[in-house]
């Protein structure tokens, strides 16, 4: 795998690239055609081989991943891309940020919580409606159009708190220690969030509005799971960062400084 910028081929002018991984030859060709009929740059693979194989060859600016595939599944495939690759090779903190719509017949809310705690940004269940696909495919592509460029520019905004130091124009949180902790798109707008309201309480539904993304309603779980995966980045010490205030929300406790 390249380390290097996967949207340095991109323009604002482009459509955005699709990767669908989907082993049943029906539905992978009704996903591409409902993506390409909407003008997105489309591609269609079975299997985990032939989804390294196109991240290889270009980069993605959205997967959609079906969960049930023989072989590697849905669910391992996402916690490798968020691990940035396989391993043993290569890896790119890019692919750990592109984001990943999970599709699966099981909709539960056990496997959708599974999905969004491996690092998936929105869940389908099977059957969707095309509008439905459709809407969750832009709502997700909105928020990832935020993420700006990695660039070499000198001039970056930088804020830290506890320690942690978070750069936004590259996207990178650093411990502590100044060891760099991975952290998906999701969660990097997520944390943004909080930073840019410190000592003030959060409900659900702002959370989601304030971060871009749509994981689903406000009233699910999906925006706890997302404050779980953030709370387990930020270490030991993230339960008092991110404090539950009970039937309200979320307060993000710690001192804020910007540079």
């Amino acid at each position: 795998m390249s380390d290097s910028d996967p949207r340095s081929d991109i323009t604002q002018d482009l459509p955005a690239r699709i990767l669908v991984v989907e082993d049943d030859a029906g539905m992978r060709t009704l996903l591409s055609r409902t993506l390409q009929a909407e003008g997105y740059r489309m591609r269609a693979v079975p299997d985990a081989r032939g989804m390294w194989e196109a991240l290889s060859t270009e980069a993605a600016d959205l997967i959609v991943l079906d969960v049930m595939m023989p072989g590697t599944n849905g669910l391992d495939l996402c916690r490798q891309l968020r691990q940035g690759g396989l391993t043993g090779e290569s890896q790119s903190a890019n692919l750990a940020q592109v984001p990943i719509i999970m599709v699966s017949a099981r909709g539960e809310e056990l496997d959708r919580v599974l999905g969004l705690e491996l690092g998936a940004d929105d869940y389908v269940a099977k059957p969707f409606g095309q509008k439905e696909l459709l809407a969750r495919v832009r709502a997700v592509l909105r928020r990832g159009a935020g993420r700006p460029v990695v660039t070499d520019a000198p001039r970056r905004e930088v804020i830290t708190f506890a320690g942690w130091t978070l750069d936004l124009r590259r996207r990178e949180l650093t411990d502590p220690s100044g060891t760099a902790v991975e952290i998906s798109g999701a969660e990097h707008d997520l944390l943004a969030s909080f930073l840019d309201n410190p000592q003030r309480v959060i409900g659900r539904e702002r959370l989601l509005e304030l971060s871009r993304f749509r994981l689903g309603d406000a009233s699910d779980r999906s925006i706890d799971v997302l404050v779980s995966r953030l709370r387990r980045k930020l270490g030991t010490d993230s339960e008092s960062l991110i404090r539950t205030v009970r039937g309200q929300g979320y307060i993000f406790t710690a001192t804020v400084e910007r540079h």
